[in-house]
């Protein structure tokens, strides 16, 4: 196995960034399967040895690939993160995301998206990008969570599938801004999918103290 990022020099631990990140950036343009290791090679300006120093295969770097692009992705989105303890601040990350995806001319999809379209089916693989794709969802966990404790959503209803709904409409929503290259079947995905959530809002909360006699 490759040595771990731990246990690396300062040098080393720049060497092994500047592979993962030119790595990434030619697997978010061209794929797993179209990115070679000479490529990677020329674009991070390391030599073979440097390479198979801190990676023992293709897949080996493939897999620290994915957790920079879930750290990546996580980052971009912050502080909208720490905000989705409402539907006004869901709609704000909403507003976001869409507005990232604009800058972007809806090029190249969800980087972890994108990834698990092509990587599904290996298990090393999958079971990482499983892994990123919680790490994603327990923002919104987290938040549905708090409103439920402060009494604004109906008894009964599970923050985690309604944050696992509003994932499914947000890669369904890339996936679709990407091919079309327009953020309308993103926008209309996530206003339906936190249109789902509101319904579940109540308004006013119900009170938890005992109604006066």
């Amino acid at each position: 196995m490759s040595e771990p990022v731990t246990r690396l020099t300062a040098r080393g631990a720049e060497t092994r960034a500047r592979i993962v990140d030119a790595a990434a950036r030619l697997v978010f343009a061209g794929g797993v399967a179209g990115t070679s290791l000479d490529a990677v090679l020329a674009a991070s300006g390391t030599s073979k040895s440097q390479l198979y120093h801190y990676f023992d295969d293709k897949d080996d770097l493939v897999l620290a690939v994915i957790e920079r692009q879930t750290e990546a992705v996580l980052a971009a989105q912050q502080p909208h993160f720490g905000q989705v303890d409402s539907i006004a601040g869901l709609r704000r990350w909403r507003d976001f995301v869409v507005a990232l995806q604009r800058r972007r001319g809806c090029v190249g999809g969800c980087p972890i998206g994108s990834l698990a379209a092509e990587l599904a089916e290996s298990d090393g693989h999958r079971e990482l990008l499983a892994a990123s794709f919680a790490r994603w969802e327990t923002a919104f966990v987290e938040g549905l969570t708090a409103m439920r404790e402060r009494g604004e959503l109906v008894p009964g209803v599970e923050p985690a599938d309604l944050s696992t709904s509003l994932m499914g409409a947000l890669q369904g929503g890339l996936l679709l801004a990407q091919t079309t290259r327009s953020t309308r079947p993103l926008e209309l995905s996530l206003d339906m999918a936190i249109d789902h959530i509101a319904a579940y809002v109540q308004h006013p909360p119900q009170s938890r103290e005992r109604p006066a006699p």
